[in-house]
């Protein structure tokens, strides 16, 4: 091929990588020679890539929290950066299955989505890939990436950079990215729910949630007066509903509970689902957002799944904040094998629902318009965001969620056999009413069963419960203090053929008046008619009447009705509970809100008992807190039976005092002087400098060191003779002070000021006028 020739297709190359490299160049060529949408476009990027290497570290691939694997689904921020005072023009980057060629379509794994269009865009004829959309000088850019689904190997984020007019590749290093798929925790866990489920019989799952959300692992502009967590809503489905996805749109019940914490629409909707959904799950709302287990449990509920509905989806708010939450979407508990999940552990980050702008936990509002997609959190959205990190690490986990199986109802198909915790958790189910009991376990008696919690022929549960007194053996473990079973709504029997199967009733309708006096319905369905053909004669409507603001007037603001009660704070004898309610439109001139949004109530618990206590023998001392002088030692006893009802008020801990032998104390000397004259005023001398003993030491502390530095000292070279006359002349003086000293040291000592002669007194001064003081006659 001639030079002419390959110049142009070198270019072409170039263009292939990066709109910018195009830019660079002015050139033509034939029509025949233009590069076309055709098959292989990609690959060309790859063999350009690998036909040239550079080792460069200016600039660097990042996927947001370094992580070394993916989790199938999740989303990460993938961000290109040029060290200072590097920068590049144009990028390619791609995703592409480890150990693929990129001349198929199914070689690039993942999705990647456009944060900035003014920044980023698709390739025209390689849509898997991104470019700059504008060649111009950049230090970043950024992008989403979306993983692959579950069993799709590893991938290779890979770029290509153009810097003036050097194109920088690499395949291994800082411009490529290696990631393989997360391991799940629990093997038989699926990471994308199955299109079709083949586990038969059914399951009971207990869902846990634990928030981590507190001052202490979150501190940056942590709201300390309103943090919560609110009601949790949710419900087991099948692949047919959608609570909530990433890459999707918030619903009105999603925006709710996003925006105000009100589970009352999502609960609507859910319920509207039909037989695509089997379980409601709900929990009551947490404040303040995190206290320890010791003093609040976890709160949890309990769900069944089935061969249709074999999925898991909830959500809760932070609050405050503009519209993130937390929760599940779509977690499958039916294995590939034909059976149930038995464990699955998830720690949770916040999302945005896409429905405020915000971005700090106090925002005010900031509708968006049009609404954003659901997407996460992520630490580089915003400086001000409470997330936020420079370097672009992981954000900390917010929560905890723990779904467990506790039972398993019906034939089961398992491919793979059961293993000894499923057998166990079986049998224990089976064998719930038998009464085992230990003897060291001191229990009050069981309470009367509850109302049913089904008002209507909907199967429900009633529930007892006692309280453990105390635990003699904290070796033999005390069974559960409550006690459940089905049940149904008065006049309700399975075995009567002209019952009526009714739905539970929706949720009330919203006031038919924004203040005052108004009226509310709600609705029910029959779910199944009577066997016999006789008709349902119960009613399927309900009308009452609601109050919204008694005042209709400017300052009056719309609010939504009561939350349930929290539990009540204590355990046992006298405590409080409260609920609330929100503000849902405030007063039109603009005052404040005067409805009350808190109510606090008495609550009676079963009466507290004393049980004394039995205590362990006293540990030894332990050793002193220092090694020498004065200090501390402490010796323990424990509690050997835990008591829930009252609180021990022996004493658990002991500390005294105690003595070693005197710390040494080292010598502590003052600082050194300045260095003083040269003692010679020609020729070598030396000068000395001084310091003195501020403390002397004690107890075998340190001795002080010398008290006195000489070193040599120059002025200028004497003369010989000079030399000799100048020594002379200051002994000289030298000898005439001395003798001045110590004349004036005599005459002050032995004669005072004034002496007796005759005929009267004489001042000493007088006689001593020329230089030597002579006694009386």
């Amino acid at each position: 091929m001639t030079a002419t020739g390959l110049r142009p297709r070198v270019l072409l190359l170039l263009c292939l990588l990066s709109t910018a490299a195009c830019n660079m160049f002015a050139f033509t060529e034939e029509p025949s020679e233009r590069a076309g949408k055709a098959d292989g476009y990609c690959s060309r990027i790859l063999r350009a890539q690998s036909s040239r290497k550079e080792v460069n570290n200016e600039f660097r691939l990042r996927v947001e929290g370094d992580p070394e694997s993916y989790q199938p689904g999740s989303t990460y921020r993938v961000t290109l950066i040029a060290s200072s005072p590097s920068y590049f023009r144009g990028f390619t980057l791609i995703a592409l299955r480890e150990g693929a060629e990129g001349d198929k379509d199914e070689d690039y794994i993942g999705n990647f989505q456009i944060i900035d269009e003014e920044e980023t865009q698709f390739m025209t004829n390689c849509p898997p890939a991104v470019t700059e959309s504008t060649p111009r000088r950049r230090t970043s850019i950024q992008v989403f990436w979306t993983a692959p689904p579950s069993s799709s190997g590893c991938v290779l984020l890979k770029a290509s950079i153009v810097q003036k007019r050097i194109i920088y590749f690499q395949d291994e290093g800082s411009l490529t990215k290696r990631m393989c798929e997360k391991e799940s925790l629990y093997g038989d866990a699926t990471d994308k729910p199955l299109l079709d489920c083949c586990a038969c019989g059914t399951a009971k799952y207990r869902v846990t949630f634990y928030g981590n959300w507190s001052e202490k692992i979150h501190p940056k502009d942590y709201p300390r007066r309103a943090n919560h967590w609110s009601a949790i809503i949710g419900a087991s489905h099948s692949k047919n509903y959608v609570l909530w996805e990433y890459g999707g749109y918030a619903s009105e019940g999603v925006k709710q509970v996003a925006e105000l914490g009100s589970p009352v629409k999502m609960e609507e909707e859910i319920r509207q689902k039909g037989d695509d959904v089997l379980t409601v799950i709900k929990m009551k709302a947490q404040w303040p957002a995190w206290q320890p287990l010791n003093v609040r449990a976890a709160p949890s509920a309990e769900f069944s799944v089935d061969r249709t509905r074999h999925l898991m989806s909830f959500l809760t708010m932070l609050g405050p904040s503009p519209d993130w939450n937390v929760g599940l979407s779509a977690e499958d508990l039916c294995t590939k094998e034909c059976g149930w999940v038995q464990r699955v552990v998830q720690d949770l980050i916040p999302w945005d629902a896409g429905t405020d702008s915000g971005v700090t936990y106090e925002s005010p509002n900031k509708p968006s318009t049009p609404q954003d997609k659901i997407r996460p959190l992520t630490s580089l959205d915003h400086p001000q965001s409470p997330f936020y990190d420079p370097e672009g690490g992981a954000i900390t986990p917010v929560a905890r969620v723990v779904v467990e199986r506790i039972a398993r109802k019906g034939e089961q198909c398992n491919i793979v056999p059961d293993n000894v915790d499923d057998i166990v958790a079986d049998i224990a189910q089976e064998e719930k009413e038998e009464d085992d009991t230990p003897e060291t376990c001191i229990y009050s008696n069981w309470s009367p069963w509850s109302a049913c919690s089904s008002a209507t022929c909907e199967k429900g549960k009633r529930m007892r419960q006692r309280m453990l007194k105390a635990q003699l053996d904290l070796s033999v473990p005390c069974p559960h203090t409550q006690d459940f079973e089905p049940c149904m709504g008065p006049g309700c029997s399975d075995e009567d053929a002209s019952t009526c199967m009714m739905s539970e009733w929706i949720t009330w309708s919203p006031c038919s008046v924004s203040c005052g006096m108004g009226t509310r319905s709600r609705e029910r369905y029959v779910k199944q008619f009577p066997d016999d053909g006789a008709s349902c004669t119960l009613p399927t409507e309900e009308t009452d009447n609601c109050v919204v603001n008694e005042e209709c007037t400017p300052s009056s603001c719309l609010v939504t009705e009561w939350g349930e009660w929290d539990v009540c704070s204590a355990t046992c004898g006298l405590g409080m509970k409260r609920r609330e309610r929100m503000v849902n439109m405030p007063p039109a001139d603009g005052s404040t809100c005067g409805a009350e949004v808190l109510e606090v109530e008495k609550c009676m618990m079963p009466e507290c008992h004393t049980i004394p206590c039995m205590l362990t023998p006293w540990s030894d001392w332990s050793d002193c807190s220092v090694t020498c002088g004065k200090g501390l030692r402490t010796r323990q006893r424990m509690l050997k039976s835990p008591v829930e009802l009252g609180e021990c008020t022996e004493e658990l801990e002991q500390v005294e005092k105690c003595m070693l032998p005197e710390c040494p104390i080292d010598c502590v000397m003052s600082e050194w002087t300045e260095w003083s004259e040269c003692n010679k005023s020609c020729g070598k001398g030396h000068t000395i400098r001084t310091r003195m003993v501020k403390l002397e030491p004690q107890f075998g502390g340190d001795p002080c060191p010398e008290t006195i530095q000489r070193k040599k000292c120059k002025i200028r070279k004497c003369n010989r003779g000079q030399a000799n006359s100048d020594e002379k002349k200051r002994r000289k003086e030298q000898r005439e002070k001395r003798r001045s000293k110590q004349g004036r040291a005599e005459g002050t000592s032995e004669h005072p000021a004034s002496a007796p002669v005759k005929g009267g007194w004489v001042s000493i001064q007088a006689r001593v006028k020329y230089g030597r003081a002579s006694s009386p006659p």
